[in-house]
């Protein structure tokens, strides 16, 4: 058996291996098209009878070498790119929902999620409950319908740093015959594995930390292969009945494990085309080669600058399982014992004015609309990436009307202290 490289490793070699005479470095294959000798093997590509490239939006060389390590990052069986982390989402879900369909996800997950789930996917026939992750089992459970076909949560929920029961939910899911989908967009494999929890499929912007330089929006699913489609077969039609649009392909048979991600791929991603670009692709597998470093220094950082705020007479509250006074923590030491994120979540003492001002005073730290790469950066959610939500969806999503979220970057920690201290003195 060929031994498993450690995730540092794999975040290295992993995807491209180099044959004689081949670039060392993963190349970027941007073609839209791939040639072939005779009608007959183009025909087997698009029966889905043969492996191979023939359409850039249903797969690419450089795009397979980049989900193949992100997959092996996860401890899964495969993975898709997607164009964005919402396409993901969108497509994790849509995968194995249709129209009359149902799904449960937790209340605390990212703004614009929360509209995907709520309004948008309600158009398409779809429902979703929200629930409270914090509530117990049994209102939780009841939740669940018999078209129920998936539960969806977020490892650490961006903005509010909720950190969530992973095995937990996945024991509620699986006895309700239904996958876990966890977005591991803000803990990273780096930090959290949730298929070792029991998770089924995971998600994720690669856009954040995967990328880490804010150059390139992307996203990415990932397979666990674990979960037993025929088992529930008649839950999951699309996966477990024949495929009309490929001559009765029933995927669950011909793919085995690898049958939700060829179904995203060969369905999804042919009629819909939220594809990421190879380019973007290349960009993001050069993040990933540093993932294992930045994520530490992240963290290390995250943390002093939680210490710091949580001893500062000015700040009202803070948010980061880091702290053995958060109510989190012994969730993040279960799930992440060796780091969370870099995003902490806070508030002032004071009025809405009061954190503006502290934003609008800060130097070196920027308020952009992005979250999770190298450089440290603010957002006041509820009236920015959250503006959309009303006040009661804001506050079931857990988003205060003073959050701050704060992302803290790689520089030096003592100049990110430094500059928050300043702004809170400019802005008294």
């Amino acid at each position: 058996m060929e031994k498993k490289l450690r995730r540092e490793s794999v975040c290295v070699q992993a995807g491209w291996t180099p044959k004689k005479g081949e670039p060392r470095v993963l190349p970027i294959y941007q073609s839209t098209t791939f040639k072939y000798d005779n009608s007959e093997q183009m025909a087997r590509l698009f029966d889905l009878e043969d492996t191979g490239y023939f359409y850039t939006r249903l797969q690419n060389p450089t795009n397979d070498a980049v989900a193949a390590k992100i997959a092996e990052l996860e401890g899964g069986v495969g993975a898709m790119l997607t164009s964005s982390g919402q396409a993901a989402n969108f497509y994790a879900v849509f995968n194995i929902c249709q129209a009359g369909d149902h799904f449960v996800t937790s209340n605390t997950i990212y703004g614009g999620t929360y509209n995907l789930f709520g309004v948008t996917m309600k158009k398409l026939g779809i429902e979703c409950t929200f629930v409270d992750p914090e509530w117990d089992d049994k209102r939780i459970e009841a939740a669940f319908r018999p078209n129920t076909k998936c539960f969806f949560g977020e490892t650490i929920s961006n903005p509010g740093g909720h950190v969530f029961d992973i095995e937990r939910f996945a024991r509620m899911a699986h006895k309700h015959g239904v996958p876990l989908i966890v977005d591991n967009t803000f803990a990273t494999p780096i930090n959290c594995r949730p298929f070792e929890w029991g998770a089924d499929i995971v998600t994720h912007s690669t856009t954040k930390y995967m990328d880490g330089h804010a150059t390139s929006v992307g996203g990415a699913i990932v397979d666990s292969g674990n979960f037993d489609w025929n088992a529930h077969a008649d839950k999951f039609p699309g996966l477990c009945q024949p495929d009309e649009s490929y001559h009765g392909l029933t995927y669950a048979d011909a793919f085995g494990k690898m049958a939700y991600i060829t179904k995203a791929t060969a369905q999804l991603m042919r009629d819909l085309g939220s594809i990421q670009s190879p380019q973007n692709a290349f960009l993001l597998n050069l993040g990933l080669e540093t993932l294992h470093l930045r994520m530490r220094q992240h963290c290390a950082n995250a943390q002093a600058v939680a210490e710091y705020l949580e001893q500062n007479e000015r700040v009202a509250w803070v948010n980061y399982c880091g702290l053995k006074s958060n109510k989190y923590y012994e969730l993040g030491q279960k799930y992440l014992p060796d780091g969370s994120c870099g995003v902490i979540a806070f508030g002032l003492k004071g009025t809405k004015e009061d954190a503006i001002r502290f934003m609008d005073s800060l130097k070196m730290i920027c308020i952009v609309t992005h979250v999770a790469d190298a450089r440290t950066c603010v957002l006041h959610p509820a009236s920015h990436t959250h503006r959309q939500l009303s006040d009661e969806q804001l506050r079931e999503a857990g988003v205060a009307p003073d959050l701050i979220r704060l992302s803290v970057g790689i520089e030096n920690v003592e100049d990110i202290i430094e500059d928050i201290q300043q702004a809170l003195d400019a802005s008294k």
